[in-house]
């Protein structure tokens, strides 16, 4: 039943109904479902299939578009999205006909699964569509695609300075930061802050351990800037960012870079971005294809309470309550789930004191109705404090007094998860200090104490105690501790 810390905190995501409409309410989906329903027999489109230039006007002005280059270039982007996300299948023309002849459109099985397949169904289609625009945001702007076809018709990509996989590894560690930056609010990136385009963009190219950065490494994070203001203007259309672009006065003529902000400046003429909930929710799926462990609030209710107990042991306090809440939704009976928590609780691996300490806040929100289960418990060895401690913040009658060596048990169990949980270091020291305050003679008793992490919290008072005195008695009983555990 042991567990390991996530690698990332918890999303908290909306329904699925919810995120369907937010994907076919994303521009560029939406303008691609309008041409898939607007193509027809006459449609024509050349041997990648795509929009010949004489059908682009009427393609864009079917979705309101400018009738310039501009609006020709967004028809024919969301004509491309149509085709990679399955809502436009094209034949291809017979190569027999000459290399000026036309293929032909017809409605994709996909474009009926908009109106009549399932929110799953409509995600899949966006997600296909997600993965269509990412690879276009990651490739390489051509000024003049003419001077890269060979004497032989093909594109000669070698001569390009383009590495496809550095391109993508790039775009994918900074929209992995956003999204951590977007989930570590401990509510699960339901109400994301914009982040500033440069902090992103340092986020990827500064050291960790570096202080001051170098002058190289700040062009470096400019460049980025400049690579990601492009991006983010191409991810914004399908829906998993809001983007406030670079102020395009603060470029610069050579190069069209922008120097990182002074201090004194407005970070936000510097670009400034925002998952979106359907963004969270597309780059979760991006992660959990990639074998990334990236846990949503939710995926625990239903499974057992020790799968429950483990899973939540490291999840910020008001997501670790949000999946308690739905767990015990899907339970039937309140004494029954009790019972199991209880037994979830149980164990003398390293994470079962935070087990413990996540059981008894769960039976909090079980309230009265747990109290059968609690009181079954009162003689276990590993339970009877817990039970104690909860029934007398019950309020309930007749509990009774703990023997002394459950007391000393229950004090290092509390402090052992503490630890575990790796929580504040202010907070910590006081439980220790008042825990090894409520009795006289403490650290002559406790290590004595029948627990797995004896010496280890003994050794972490003597670090924590700021009485000197206490602090060399806490490191003598580590010492007995661990010469008992030895002998």
């Amino acid at each position: 039943m042991s567990a390991e810390p996530p690698t990332l905190p918890p999303a908290r995501l909306r329904t699925e109904a919810e995120l369907a409409r937010d994907a076919l309410a994303a521009p560029l989906l939406a303008r691609a479902v309008r041409l898939a329903r607007w193509a027809g027999p006459g449609t024509r489109v050349g041997a990648g299939g795509e929009l010949v230039d004489a059908q682009l006007p009427a393609a864009a002005e079917h979705l309101g578009l400018a009738a310039d280059e501009d609006g020709a270039a967004e028809a024919s982007e969301a004509w491309r999205l149509a085709v990679d996300a399955g809502l436009v299948d094209v034949e291809d023309p017979d190569e027999a006909a000459g290399p000026d002849a036309e293929g032909t459109a017809t409605a994709g099985e996909n474009l009926a699964l908009v109106t009549g397949g399932s929110p799953k169904d409509v995600l899949s289609i966006w997600l296909d569509g997600l993965e269509a625009v990412h690879a276009d945001a990651t490739a390489p702007v051509f000024d003049d695609l003419a001077d890269l076809v060979g004497e032989d018709g093909s594109i000669d990509f070698e001569s390009l300075d383009w590495d496809p996989e550095a391109e993508a590894e790039f775009l994918d560690g900074v929209l992995g930061n956003l999204y951590l930056l977007t989930v570590g609010d401990g509510h699960g990136g339901t109400d994301p802050a914009p982040v500033p385009l440069p902090a992103l963009a340092a986020s990827v190219i500064v050291p960790d351990d570096m202080g001051e950065p170098t002058d190289d490494i700040l062009e470096q994070v400019s460049e980025a800037m400049m690579r990601l203001d492009d991006q983010f203007r191409v991810l914004e259309p399908i829906g998993i960012v809001e983007y406030r672009p670079v102020d395009e006065a603060l470029l610069v003529e050579e190069g069209e870079d922008a120097a990182p902000p002074a201090d004194d400046e407005d970070i936000t003429r510097y670009g400034m971005v925002k998952l979106t909930p359907l963004g969270l929710y597309g780059l979760r799926t991006r992660m959990l294809e990639a074998g990334v462990d990236a846990p949503a609030i939710g995926d625990l209710a239903d499974k057992g309470a020790d799968a429950l107990l483990g899973g939540v042991a490291y999840y910020p306090e008001a997501a670790a309550r949000s999946e308690v809440e739905l767990w015990l939704a899907r339970r039937g009976g309140a004494d029954g789930a009790a019972a199991e928590l209880l037994a979830a609780a149980r164990g003398t691996d390293r994470q079962a004191p935070l087990r413990r300490l996540h059981c008894q806040q769960a039976l909090a929100l079980v309230g009265a109705e747990a109290e059968p289960a609690v009181r079954g418990v009162l003689d276990d060895p590993e339970l009877g404090g817990l039970a104690r401690v909860w029934l007398a913040e019950l309020g309930a009658a007749g509990v009774p007094a703990p023997p002394e060596s459950m007391i000393f048990w229950l004090a290092v169990d509390t402090i052992a998860a503490q630890l575990e949980a790796d929580g504040d270091l202010d907070e910590l020291q006081g439980l220790v200090e008042g825990l090894a305050g409520q009795h006289s003679g403490f650290f002559d008793e406790v290590w004595r104490v029948e627990h797995p992490a004896t010496a280890d919290v003994l050794e972490a008072m003597g670090r924590l105690h700021s009485d000197k005195k206490k602090a060399k008695e806490a490191r003598k009983a580590a010492f007995k501790a661990r010469s008992r555990k030895r002998t």
